[in-house]
């Protein structure tokens, strides 16, 4: 098996780094909190045993030889100590089912972060009580790294995302299911026991376990997946769509705006890059600027609004309050130009609050995250080809797919 090298280092603070943070921006990284630490894997390339940081060496050791193997454990434990750092031989790959399993978790949050859910990219939405259950199940199995509140959160994923439950029974009884649903739901019961947790759907549940009377490919009942969950939202936006513009001056510029996906909650824009529009209209002596946004597939609460943030040759940001009409997000203020001058103008969009500030230009990343999402959904498309699902899908990519393949 193929060795890397990787440090293990003690920051002045005490905290204790195995080979480091992951370079790039946040949406390329799945990271997960776990007893004593946080774990960090790379999104895009191959993902091997993660990056990190720990700040109580003494609750970690619950798990550091599982992950990383007893040498590594022992390196910790004497560079938390006042030994010099120390430089380690490891496997490249997991070699156990606990480094794989918490792999495929921090990589689920990921997902249900930032996943490029695009109308004008075409990458459907992720269905998130089907993810949201997996992850349940996934935190279930990954016990051994957490401490309390991780175990309490993958509880209330559980109860939150229920909703889904019923759905997954009848996947499972279908005539060709993923082959790791029949897991997924064994790990809720479990979960569910453990907690005490009751109910019609955990005791539909368990009752379909129980039995465990499932239809062979001959005799089963054609299931349709793409109708097999509620959807929340149809994904049907078009862009461009929603009222036309209000100002009637001549056109003096026009342009596309950055869509930062740090600086908006998940689901609120569509992750396309030129899902971002901006008109400048000259009114008269005066200067206006209307701002457009093609909405995502989340419904936010009353009140909450989207700014746009305008700069005009460099100056100082003006934020653009923008409200949702049907598909978009939209707004427009007057701007404090020259008449006689064209002026160079720069949007981005936020949620103020939410955000935390301008980054660097990341379409490079952006454009590969939209790439693996576009593979993930072509080996989800195909869940039972043991290669091309290696490693499987999601539940909810693989819903996600068939949606895809019906709608076309």
């Amino acid at each position: 098996m193929p060795e890397g090298r990787v440090a293990v280092t003690r920051a002045e603070d005490g905290t204790v780094r195995i080979a480091g943070p992951s370079a790039g921006p946040a949406f390329t990284r799945a990271v997960l909190d776990v007893a004593g630490a946080v774990l960090t894997w790379p999104v895009l390339g191959p993902t091997g045993l993660p990056a990190a940081e720990i700040h109580d060496v003494g609750q970690a050791q619950q798990w550091l030889w599982a992950l990383y193997g007893d040498r590594t454990a022992t390196a910790v434990d004497a560079v938390a100590s006042g030994t010099p750092a120390a430089e380690l031989t490891l496997p490249e790959q997991p070699t156990t089912a606990l480094a794989e399993t918490a792999a495929r978790l921090a990589l689920g949050h990921w997902a249900a972060r930032w996943w490029p859910t695009s109308h004008l990219d075409g990458i459907p939405a992720l269905e998130p009580d089907v993810l949201g259950l997996e992850l349940a199940a996934l935190t279930h199995e990954c016990q051994q790294l957490l401490d309390e509140p991780e175990e309490l959160e993958g509880l209330e994923l559980l109860e939150e995302h229920l909703v889904a439950l019923d759905p997954l029974i009848r996947w499972r009884h279908s005539a060709a299911p993923p082959r790791q649903l029949d897991r997924v739901l064994r790990l809720i019961d479990d979960a569910a026991d453990n907690a005490g947790l009751d109910g019609e759907a955990l005791r539909r549940l368990r009752s379909a376990l129980e039995q465990d009377h499932r239809p062979t490919a001959t005799t089963a009942t054609p299931l349709d997946i793409a109708e097999l969950f509620v959807r929340q939202q149809e994904f049907a936006l078009a862009a461009g769509s929603g009222s036309p513009r209000t100002a009637t001056g001549r056109v003096i510029a026009r342009g596309s705006g950055t869509n930062d996906w740090c600086r908006c909650p998940p689901g609120f824009v569509d992750a396309a890059e030129n899902a971002v529009s901006w008109t400048a209209y000259a009114l008269g002596a005066g200067r206006r600027i209307e701002v457009e946004v093609v909405a995502g597939v989340a419904a936010p609460t009353s009140g909450v609004r989207l700014a746009a943030e305008v700069r005009v040759e460099g100056s100082p940001p003006n934020r653009v309050p923008l409200a949702r009409r049907d598909d978009v997000w939209a707004g427009r203020a007057d701007l404090d130009i020259a008449a006689s001058t064209t002026p160079g103008i720069e949007v981005g969009i936020l949620l103020p609050g939410f955000d935390p500030g301008p980054g660097a230009d990341d379409r490079a990343a952006r454009e590969a995250v939209r790439a693996l999402a576009r593979h993930r959904l072509g080996v989800a498309a195909a869940p039972h080809d043991s290669e091309a699902a290696h490693p499987d899908p999601f539940l909810a990519e693989i819903a996600a797919a068939a949606a895809v393949e019906e709608d076309f």
